[in-house]
Formats: C-alpha cells, sequence, structure tokens
C-alpha cells in the first residue's frame, strides 16, 4: 500500500504544482507578472511607438489663386531624382537672378582644390547673398560668358556648361530682340531649375571643394521684397518663408531668387528656387507690374506651405487669399 500512496500522492503534487504555475505564466506573457517577491515572473515591456517621420516637401496638389501670364512650379526628390510639379513645369521663362547661383558655381568649379582669388570670392559672395548684378557680371566675365547673342541662337558658354553638366532639357536663350545676349533672359523651365538646384547640392555645379561654399553662402542671402534696390536686393523672401522651423532645423536651406519688372511686356518675372540635401523646389511666374514684389514673394511661400508633409498642423499657414489679389 504504501508504495501506491506515495505515487498517488506525487502525482497530486504535480498536478497542482502545474495548477499553480500555470496562472504566473499566463500573467508573465501578458505583461501582468509580478515583479515583487519570490518566484515572480518578468514584464515584457509594450512595443514603442514608432516616431513619425521628420516633415519635408513632397508631391502634393497645389492650389493657387493666380492671376497673370504664367505660373508653375516644379520640386525634386533628390534621393530617387523624381521630379514632380504643374502640368505646365516644362513651360520657360526668363531666370533673372536665380541663375546668379550656376554663374558662381560654373566659375568656382574651374578652381578645383585651388584657392580662389580674395577680390573674385567677394565678388562671388555679393553675388549670392546680396544679388549684385555688378558682382555677378564680373564672375560672369571671368568664367569666359559672352554678352553678345551667339551665332545659330546657340547657348552662351556658361550657361550652355549648365545644360550639359546639370542634363537640362528645356533652357534655351532669350529670343525678344532687346534681351539677346542677356544672362538673366536665359530662358528656363521649373523643371529644369530643380535639376540645376539638385545639381548644385550634389556637387557637379561648383565641384567637391567649392560646394559647401556656396550652399552657405545661399543659406545666408539677405534682404526682404522691401530691401529691393536698382543692382541689388538680397532676396531672403518665398519659399524660406513657406518652410516651418521643423524643416528649416534639419539643416540650411539654400536659396536664390530671381525678380524684375521688364520694360518690354510690363510684368514682374520672379523666380524662387529653394534647396537642401533632400530636396529642390522652384517656382517660376510671370505676372502685372502693379501687384508688386510681394505678390510674388507670397505666391512661391504659399506654394511651399501646400507641399509639407506631414501636412496638419505641420506648415505655416501663409494666407491664400491676398494672393489672388491683382
Amino acid at each position: 500500500m504504501r508504495p501506491r500512496v506515495t505515487l498517488v500522492l506525487a502525482i497530486v503534487a504535480i498536478l497542482v504544482g502545474g495548477a499553480m504555475l500555470v496562472p504566473a505564466a499566463s500573467a508573465t506573457l501578458s505583461g501582468r507578472g509580478d515583479t515583487g517577491g519570490a518566484g515572480g515572473g518578468q514584464q515584457v515591456p509594450a512595443p514603442s511607438p514608432t516616431a513619425p517621420a521628420p516633415p519635408t516637401l513632397a508631391d502634393a496638389p497645389v492650389s493657387v489663386n493666380f492671376r497673370g501670364e504664367f505660373f508653375s512650379w516644379a520640386l525634386m526628390d533628390h534621393a530617387t531624382g523624381t521630379v514632380t510639379g504643374a502640368s505646365n513645369m516644362s513651360q520657360t521663362s526668363s531666370t533673372e537672378s536665380m541663375l546668379k547661383a550656376w554663374i558662381v558655381a560654373d566659375y568656382l568649379r574651374h578652381f578645383g582644390d585651388k584657392k580662389v582669388p580674395a577680390e573674385m570670392q567677394r565678388n562671388a559672395s555679393l553675388a549670392i547673398r546680396l544679388s549684385d548684378d555688378d558682382g555677378a557680371n564680373r564672375v560672369y566675365r571671368a568664367a569666359g560668358g559672352s554678352y553678345t547673342a551667339q551665332p545659330g541662337g546657340r547657348l552662351d558658354p556658361v550657361i550652355a556648361r549648365a545644360v550639359r553638366i546639370c542634363g537640362l532639357t528645356d533652357t534655351r536663350p532669350g529670343n525678344v530682340a532687346s534681351y539677346k545676349g542677356w544672362w538673366s533672359f536665359t530662358q528656363m523651365s521649373p523643371r529644369d531649375a530643380v535639376r540645376l538646384g539638385n545639381c548644385i547640392a550634389d556637387g557637379r555645379a561648383a565641384g567637391p571643394k567649392w560646394t559647401p561654399w556656396l550652399l552657405t553662402e545661399m543659406s545666408k542671402v539677405s534682404g526682404s521684397v522691401k530691401d529691393q534696390q536698382a543692382r541689388s536686393g538680397g532676396g531672403r523672401w518665398g519659399i524660406i518663408d513657406g518652410l516651418p522651423p521643423a524643416i528649416k532645423a534639419q539643416g540650411p536651406v539654400s536659396i536664390k531668387n530671381g525678380w524684375t519688372q521688364l520694360a518690354y511686356d510690363g510684368n514682374w518675372h520672379v523666380n524662387c528656387l529653394a534647396v537642401t540635401e533632400k530636396w529642390s523646389l522652384a517656382v517660376m511666374m510671370r505676372y502685372p507690374g502693379a501687384a508688386g514684389l510681394s505678390y510674388g514673394a507670397k505666391v512661391c511661400a504659399g506654394v511651399a506651405t501646400q507641399l509639407v508633409t506631414p501636412q496638419p498642423g505641420a506648415a505655416l499657414k501663409v494666407p491664400q487669399q491676398p494672393v489672388g489679389k491683382l
């Protein structure tokens, strides 16, 4: 009898012990284990929530109550090389001072790892930071630029290098008689403008040594729309005003705007270019001179704001209604 009793008691002990262990195991797996006291199970941590992606610019519908002759925009994702934008982003307008970014880059690239003469580096800085025409013209001449129309309607050598190096497809010389030979009247599309921006960002335009310098200068552009002078004026407005602090905090935003009210058509020709590591954005337009430069600045800011993603609560609220009033 004793062996049989012993066996029965052993079986009962196993069953009772197992019953006591099951709830503890169940509680541990469900994250409710008792970590205090002897024999307590370890708590399984809940999975941490995924951190939201930092805001950036991405393709999205853009609605601007624009009244003028021409309006278009384009955005390039530097990681993929994808260009998106308005349906007419291959149409062209005069570059005005936006092209100074390329003129300076083209000049700097020829120096490779060598130093640039101090006076010419100062002219390059003036051309970018203050959009100074005289400084830009000195750099343009030093880069081999021509102020006369090229035979056969060819591009000026400086601009032709932009087409070749940056893979531009729509850029061509201006065809208005009174502006032929002017680098500022070079015709460029928004999609070529963002290709140019990417070309500056990745170092092809200015070369590895001088690219950081150029991007830094472009990030230090100064001057509001009220600071416009006859041959300078900076140009820190437009796209930069439409970006939320969370984007600007990720790194420098390098910009170069162009703006002139031309006599031949009476229009403001306004262009905005902004470049970061991740993207390039260009907005180009022509509209009646009576609207003023501030109108174009608001249009550029409005486009940038609508492209911010994620959108809810991320973008600055740039007023859209005044943009359409001419």
